[in-house]
């Protein structure tokens, strides 16, 4: 899940995946504002066909963090 992760998150805000881990900060790392994030959780949606309520978002802080989340929705 994490590669997939990385393809998207470097595609959706233009960095490189290679510094992405699952300790990666989107707005302290990686510099994503409220619409980079809203872009990228519309792009994650589409990839594992879940919806993540805007509620949801304010716990979403990290790459791992979104990772975990999608495990609990029943993505693998």
């Amino acid at each position: 899940m994490l590669e997939k992760m990385k393809e998207i998150i470097a595609e959706q805000l233009n960095c490189g995946a290679d510094t992405i881990t699952e300790e990666t900060s989107f707005k302290e790392d990686l510099g994503a504002d409220s619409l980079d994030l809203f872009e990228l959780v519309m792009a994650l949606e589409d990839e594992y066909g879940v919806e993540i309520p805007a509620d949801d978002l304010t716990n979403l802080t990290t790459v791992g963090s979104v990772m975990q989340y999608l495990k609990e929705k029943g993505v693998e």
